[in-house]
């Protein structure tokens, strides 16, 4: 009856994360994760975690380091090739964003790697060590330290004014420039200066040699207002980034700091929850923000869950509910039992996860990196051509041209370019993240877009995985007697269509056998010896293959089936017993989240382990396209294959619950995992985790791919527009260098805020 075990009533309920077999105590399966963020018992990795012995015998650690003057894709371009070379460094994993490196090297070799990052004037702290903080107050450009900004414009605007006055080689003229040159533009050559040393052309270093240049020609106002202008466009740039990073902050900040814990004498005391322990009793009032995943013991209250599922409206807790950090009791005051520490707790993985997603690079941000390799090189060889042919052999003059190279060199960074990809991709993610959509990736976004075809499981993806029995028939011997037989075996097996077989009607209880050498069998039922008789109870499959099938069992079977139900079979070695037949509930979502699917153009296929009547009835009801019944967890994945060979540039998506699903969820395109809140596996196994039963949120998740494919190709166009339009205008002579400072500088506002737009959705 699992359509993930090709109908089997033996195999695991997804919804218990410790359960990965189809059976109570059995071994657990293989995970077939492609990107485990955490361990297998659902700990989180710390930040240096120890792998395996290198082939050197060294072991290798994972570092990761806050660089808080770590901005620009330039920046990152310095870092790279400081510490590329450097003995005992084998790896380096950049997020500009939320300035982190991930330093993957020998033991014995941070200290190197933190005196490099010095040497270059951009000093590391390895991420929470408590000197983050510190380091990003001292680092936050000059928007901490407005007054010599304040100082800079001043005085740029008074030589602007005295050289309209006096001329541009007035001394006054020339004070007040040197004045305002220094006072804005140290922090700059600073860096410049390092840059030049390594032989890397960044923005700090351009615009050094720029503003330099532009005094030597004596250019000195212009020189001046260039370097105010790059420095406060710099500072509102920072700031404008800021919001992308507060965007992961913000769910940081969900959970409170501390937990109201009953004591060993009955007492209540406020605790810090990173030092709350398992098991611990936490007591909630009406307003506060739960502090800790748990689950509730006593009281009942209404509980706001949007933080973390994005649900619409307050959920009910009673006893025996699971209750999530980060979420709100609404009203009621209630008591839990803590069931994972602070940094295990669900809000804790999804943050790790959404922090993980952020520093892999999405496709077109690959691209635009591959792109701003060759693209600044080749603009300062443009620089120096346009200062040195056209004197030389045109008869241009010198100062004419020296000019227009030096507004070239302005230009020649691509900032711009380069931040607008990441600041798009995590604001796509942050806002996907507010509504409980945890994508795994920045790739796994953008290619949303290209989804064509979505297949999906059946039982707790489109219907709510809680059948009840719907009828019973004896077909050999007492009914009763077949009864306690069939839920003896059932209850000891997790999944839903079992539970059902199991659970009692109208109240009436019997008392249960005692199952000896029990097992699932994969894909068709479970087995087992019961007074020293063996019993199996499966599905329609498991029946063929014992060859108890017969005329009066295959009427019966297609009865059931044709309405839509599950029937599972009782036998033993002479014959079928008994039939139960279960059926399901269709969730309220699936049919919208389907119309909405194929609104967007993609096709819908469902896969089940259930028969193929009850498949076809289910996906009719729903407004699938097609529906494929009685297949396994291997057949599964062969029909994932199968619709990858016919794809044709789109994209194959997969929608499960479970462990059996995880083949099947590995090899499509973008795997989705339903309601993946509390549970390790769907977390780790899928590529996008729905954190509630909602379908609906595929087609907001397509529909967020989309948008954010549009942002980057706007981003892309403005940037690359904006920079072809000056040199255009740099080469006819009709721009000036603050034009250029306007037009790269103010270039790279315009793609943060447009990709800061994503947020709002």
């Amino acid at each position: 009856m699992n359509e993930r075990s090709g109908g089997s009533c033996g195999c695991a309920k997804r919804s218990q994360p410790q359960a990965l077999s189809s059976a109570k105590g059995a071994p657990a399966a293989a995970l077939p994760a492609r990107e485990a963020l955490w361990r297998a018992d659902g700990s989180v990795l710390p930040l240096t975690e120890p792998e395996q012995p290198s082939v050197t015998g060294s072991p290798v650690l994972h570092t990761t380091l806050n660089i808080a003057g770590m901005d620009c894709p330039t920046e990152e371009a310095l870092i790279r090739s400081t510490l590329s070379g450097l003995a005992g460094v084998a790896a380096l994993d950049f997020n500009l964003v939320q300035r982190r490196l991930t330093v993957t090297h020998h033991a014995g070799a941070l200290d190197a790697v933190l005196s490099a990052l010095e040497s270059i004037g951009l000093e590391g702290t390895v991420h929470g060590d408590g000197k983050e903080n510190a380091a990003a107050q001292a680092e936050s450009t000059p928007t901490g330290r407005w007054w010599p900004m304040a100082l800079a414009g001043a005085t740029a605007t008074l030589a602007e004014a005295m050289s309209w006055l006096n001329g541009s080689d007035h001394w006054i003229v020339l004070a007040l420039a040197l004045v305002s040159i220094v006072s804005g533009g140290l922090a700059t050559y600073k860096k410049g200066w390092i840059a030049l040393r390594h032989l890397n052309l960044n923005i700090n270093a351009l615009m050094s040699i720029a503003v330099t240049g532009a005094t030597l020609i004596g250019h000195w106002p212009e020189a001046a207002m260039v370097m105010f202008l790059f420095t406060l466009a710099e500072a509102i740039e920072a700031k404008s980034l800021d919001r992308a990073r507060n965007a992961i902050r913000g769910l940081m900040e969900l959970a409170p700091d501390t937990a109201t814990v009953r004591q060993a004498d009955g007492s209540w005391v406020p605790i810090p929850a990173g030092a709350v322990l398992l098991d611990a009793v936490v007591r909630v009032r009406p307003g506060e923000r739960i502090a800790l995943d748990g689950v509730v013991t006593s009281g009942r209250s209404t509980v706001n869950q949007a933080p973390i599922t994005g649900e619409s409206l307050p959920v009910d807790k009673a006893e025996g509910d699971i209750v999530f950090a980060g979420t709100i009791n609404a009203a009621g005051s209630f008591e839990y039992r803590v069931t994972a520490e602070a940094n295990h707790s669900t809000l804790a993985r999804i943050i790790h996860a959404v922090e993980s997603a952020q520093g892999s690079r999405a496709p077109t941000q690959r691209f635009v990196d591959r792109f701003a390799q060759i693209y600044t090189p080749v603009v300062f060889a443009v620089a120096l051509l346009v200062a040195i042919v056209p004197p030389l052999m045109l008869g241009g003059t010198w100062m004419d041209w020296i000019y227009k190279a030096l507004v070239l060199l302005v230009i020649a960074c691509p900032c711009a370019l380069v931040i607008s990809t990441p600041v798009t991709i995590v604001s796509g993610l942050a806002a996907a993240a507010r509504k409980g959509i945890l994508i795994k990736g920045g790739a796994y976004l953008e290619e949303g877009r290209k989804l064509t075809t979505l297949a999906l499981d059946k039982t707790g993806t489109i219907t709510w995985g809680k059948p009840v029995r719907t009828d019973f028939m004896t077909l050999r011997g007492d009914a009763s007697e077949a009864y306690v037989l069939a839920a003896s075996l059932a209850v000891r097996s997790d999944h839903p269509v079992s539970l059902a077989v199991a659970r009692p009607v109208d109240g009436q209880e019997w008392p249960l056998r005692e199952v000896l050498e029990f097992a699932a069998i994969p894909g068709r039922g479970v087995r087992g010896r019961i007074d020293g008789e063996v019993y199996q109870l499966g599905n329609h499959r498991l029946i063929e293959e014992l060859g108890l099938c017969a005329p009066a069992i295959e009427e019966a079977l297609e009865k059931y089936e044709r309405q839509g139900k599950t029937a599972v079979l009782l036998a033993d070695p002479r014959g079928v017993l008994a039939l139960f037949a279960v059926a399901d509930t269709l969730r309220e979502t699936s049919r919208q989240a389907i119309a909405e699917l194929h609104a967007l153009g993609v096709k819908t296929l469902m896969l089940t382990g259930d028969n193929a009547h009850t498949a076809e009835a289910i996906a009719r009801e729903v407004g699938i396209d097609e529906a494929r019944g009685n297949l396994l967890p291997e057949d599964k994945l062969g029909a994932i294959e199968s619709l990858l060979k016919r794809q044709e540039g789109g994209k194959v998506g997969m929608v499960g619950d479970g462990i059996n699903d995880a083949p099947a969820l590995a090899r499509a395109d973008i795997g989705f995992a339903m309601g993946a809140v509390g549970t390790d596996t769907a977390l780790e196994t899928a590529d996008v985790a729905l954190m509630d039963d909602d379908l609906r949120k595929i087609p907001a998740f397509v529909r967020l791919s989309r948008a954010t494919s549009h942002v980057l190709i706007q981003n892309i166009v403005v940037a690359l527009g904006i920079k072809a339009v000056f040199l255009l205008l740099t080469v006819t002579g009709q721009a000036t260098m603050w034009m250029a400072v306007f037009a790269d500088v103010g270039a790279s506002l315009i793609v943060v805020a447009n990709g800061l737009r994503l947020l709002r959705r």
